[in-house]
């Protein structure tokens, strides 16, 4: 297990700064770095590792700190410095170790330290280490260091009250994708997940797991009884049990989250700029443009379709995976995936905007947006949900309401591989609006406003009859 410590700063870390936060543990310490120089490991004299010191990041969109640590912290006016550290547990003084790091960042630098506590600047004595022989430095490229590792399984244990999808985790993914293994995140049932991690963490055979205080453990995601058995979690009974822990608690809600999933394909040519479409959404949605977007969280950099276009060109023909983040007063969070297709350039987004009643809704933008999108940025499909949800846009562990389809757009160019006369005919109560010009429609779907679940059965038997056409 490791215990996260921040040092929020007014100024970039330097060298001969960074080197007086290292010596927090004295001179007997000794310094590796990994992933080419972006990692810094404090390790005993053995090798045996204490606190890992990540690259500072320049954190420029307001409100960054705010969402993804809480209440308890008070960050210098952006732009600012974040330099997150993570202390091993498995030595009784490591978290002191990475107070004091950060706390020396933070005077030093201006600022201060997350948790408030984890503000010291004194020595902190380690303990020798006993071990018989001297650690192994991880090579770069390798799996992450992760606090369990198995045949099949990473094991991750966390403690924090929002876990977002940060770089490092990111780079754990990736790692253990290749190596064919799961990743389990395990968490105190408090924590709660962020919607870009909880999209990354996907489904089976990546696992939330949460530890309940009372003994056993949990998926919180779908509340399953979860056993840790032959180096994995897995349901401890077959048919799974739901843990009362998952739905205990729960209860409705005012609060609302409307959630646009789209997709665009537009050709390849030199003026493509990329994130319009996004923007287009947002617009709509919020009455704004996105405040900031980053290849992870903390989201960093102010908002720009150009930046977004010139990473995505470079790292072509690989996809590039963005976050994108709203002002703190309005709740709004993206993903954007780009790729390329034999169609051209595709962009995956999906937007989710919090709302504090139903009533504030703007289920009549909806359409105007599918207009837009069709006439301007080649819209391929949408399909728009409303769930009961906190507004605050994070996922705890328990039982909410499922999302519950509004519409479905279908693009012109997926009614023409449809067929037109057959897109125009489906099993539904409600025509088909279409959308773009008359010699080349889209069409938009109504299926109600939110609140009946049998919009589920309505947009099933609407791709039904879709893929049946051939699209």
């Amino acid at each position: 297990m490791t215990k996260d410590v921040i040092a929020l700063t007014e100024r970039m870390p330097d060298a001969a700064t960074l080197l007086a936060a290292l010596h927090a543990g004295g001179p007997g310490l000794g310094v590796t770095a990994t992933d080419d120089g972006a990692v810094i490991h404090l390790c005993t004299a053995a090798g045996r590792p204490l606190v890992s010191v990540e690259s500072p990041l320049l954190v420029q969109v307001p409100g960054e700190a705010e969402r993804l640590l809480g209440p308890d912290v008070t960050p210098p006016p952006t732009p600012y410095w974040w330099t997150e550290t993570r202390a091993s547990t498995a030595v009784p003084t490591a978290e002191a170790l990475a107070g004091s790091v950060c706390g020396r960042l933070a005077l030093l630098l201006g600022g201060t330290t997350w948790p408030r506590r984890a503000d010291g600047t004194a020595v902190v004595e380690t303990p020798p280490d006993n071990t018989d022989r001297a650690a192994s430095p991880t090579p770069d490229g390798a799996l992450p260091a992760v606090d369990v590792l198995t045949e099949t399984t990473a094991v991750i244990i966390a403690d924090r009250p929002v876990l977002g999808f940060t770089a490092w985790l990111s780079g754990v993914l990736r790692a253990t994708a290749a190596s064919g293994r799961a990743l389990h995140l395990v968490t105190p049932p408090h924590a709660r997940l962020t919607l870009p991690l909880r999209t990354a963490l996907g489904g089976p055979p990546n696992r939330w797991v949460v530890r309940h205080p009372e003994g056993g453990y949990y998926d919180g995601l779908s509340g399953a009884e979860l056993a840790w058995r032959d180096g994995t979690f897995a349901p401890a009974v077959r048919p799974a049990k739901v843990a009362d822990a998952f739905t205990e608690g729960a209860r409705p809600t005012v609060e609302r989250r409307l959630t646009v999933a789209l997709r665009t394909v537009r050709p390849p040519d030199a003026g493509l700029v990329l994130g319009t479409a996004l923007e287009t959404a947002w617009r709509h949605l919020t009455g704004a443009a996105p405040a900031g977007w980053g290849t992870a969280e903390p989201v960093n950099l102010p908002w720009s379709p150009r930046q977004l276009t010139e990473l995505a060109r470079d790292r072509s023909p690989e996809p590039t995976h963005a976050v994108v983040i709203g002002t703190p007063g309005v709740p709004a969070v993206a993903t954007h995936r780009t790729t390329r297709t034999t169609a051209g350039v595709a962009e995956d987004v999906t937007l989710t905007v919090g709302y504090p009643a139903a009533d504030q809704v703007p289920l009549d933008a909806v359409e105007a947006l599918a207009a837009e999108l069709v006439d301007a940025q080649g819209l391929s499909t949408m399909l728009t949900t409303l769930t009961a949800a906190d507004a605050g846009l994070t996922v705890a562990p328990r039982l909410t309401a499922p999302p519950v389809p509004v519409a479905f757009t279908l693009g012109a160019r997926d009614v023409r591989a449809v067929g037109l006369a057959h897109s125009r005919r489906p099993p539904l109560a409600t025509r088909p609006v279409p959308l773009g010009t008359s010699a080349d429609p889209a069409l938009h779907y109504p299926l109600g406003d939110g609140t009946d679940p049998a919009a589920w059965a309505a947009l099933q038997a609407l791709t039904g009859h879709l893929k049946a056409g051939g699209a």
